[in-house]
């Protein structure tokens, strides 16, 4: 029996899933299966699969569902002490399981190990770092400010830990990998491994560039995490859950502002941006940050195309001088 379970739920994968696969294949650690949910693909994703020889690897295809419905299944038929997920589109490095697993054994009281997350776009070509943040042991409230785990391809699990909180909610259509993290902050610890492991790509049209369910999602887990464990919550409640409304709206300000920036992305963040003032006014602060962002919603809902050409190289001039700015 495999100690760990990976499972990889893809839809339509077909440009992404043979590097994604050869990822996790070429882990320094090589006792695990390998599920993968096909959810109704139709385009040559099985074909690419059955390319692949290994005996780790078993394809499980059933109609569309989503991606919370596929990670699910893989858990019902996942056999090993320890579950990790990725998606079809990111990447590990090759001692990602090894250095997680080594990181749940040292710590008997951490359910969940987690890496560092780098963001890459479609090309594989590097965008940016992620948070890179250290937090560990009782990690409740830290994580309601902010999904620190950053992707659902992170998070090694111990699998008892998972059928103790529940499974990935399928009504939540975002948003839902953070809810299940808050799950399992509030009864277990966590452990970090301070490296860069996983690789999130950004693609045009992934479904995180809807940023206006991404929104719904978001207060939806918010609600339910102040509901959740009010034990773990300091008195100041009231004052913690406007911060972490605010933090999430930055957030969802700078997501509406990633890439080619159409009008509606425009008037989204301007509408995401007063929200996030309007629960910590002390974001106006990072004024070369405020700069880009009011350039970019600007950009996106006034000016006329030739305009926006001039500003977007005077913003990527200005990105190119500040450290992580478009990061929270």
């Amino acid at each position: 029996m495999p100690l760990i379970s990976v499972i990889m739920p893809v839809y339509n994968g077909e440009s992404t899933v043979r590097e994604t696969t050869e990822s996790v294949l070429n882990q320094t650690f090589s006792d695990f299966e390998f599920l993968i949910i096909n959810d109704g693909s139709q385009d040559t994703t099985l074909k690419v699969l059955n390319s692949i020889k290994d005996s780790r690897i078993k394809v499980f295809s059933y109609s569309n569902s989503g991606v919370s419905a596929s990670r699910n299944r893989g858990i019902d038929l996942a056999t090993g002490e320890y579950v990790s997920f990725i998606d079809a589109d990111d990447l590990w490095t090759p001692d990602k399981l090894e250095t997680q697993l080594q990181a749940l054994k040292s710590n008997a009281k951490a359910a969940v190990a987690y890496s560092w997350t780098n963001w890459i776009d479609q090309a594989g070509t590097p965008l940016r770092p992620g948070g890179h943040i250290l937090a560990e042991g009782s990690v409740y409230t830290k994580l309601l400010l902010r999904d620190f785990i950053e992707s659902g391809s992170n998070p090694l699990i111990r699998k008892h830990a998972l059928r103790d909180v529940g499974n990935f909610d399928p009504a939540l259509t975002h948003a839902e990998d953070w809810d299940l993290w808050l799950r399992l902050a509030a009864r277990y610890e966590f452990v970090a491994v301070p490296l860069v492991q996983v690789l999130y790509r950004v693609a045009s049209r992934s479904a995180s560039t809807d940023v206006w369910k991404m929104e719904a999602g978001s207060l939806q887990v918010v609600e339910r995490a102040f509901d959740l464990a009010p034990h773990l919550l300091p008195h100041e409640s009231p004052q913690l859950k406007r911060k972490a409304l605010a933090q999430r709206y930055q957030y969802l300000t700078l997501k509406a502002l990633e890439g080619n920036v159409d009008q509606r992305h425009g008037l989204a963040a301007m509408r995401f941006f007063r929200h996030a003032l309007g629960y910590d006014p002390t974001w106006l602060r990072k004024t070369k940050l405020m700069l880009i962002v009011l350039s970019k919603i600007v950009a996106a809902v006034i000016l006329p195309q030739q305009q926006v050409q001039i500003l977007k190289r005077w913003i990527k001039t200005m990105s190119s001088t500040t450290k992580n700015l478009d990061r929270i």
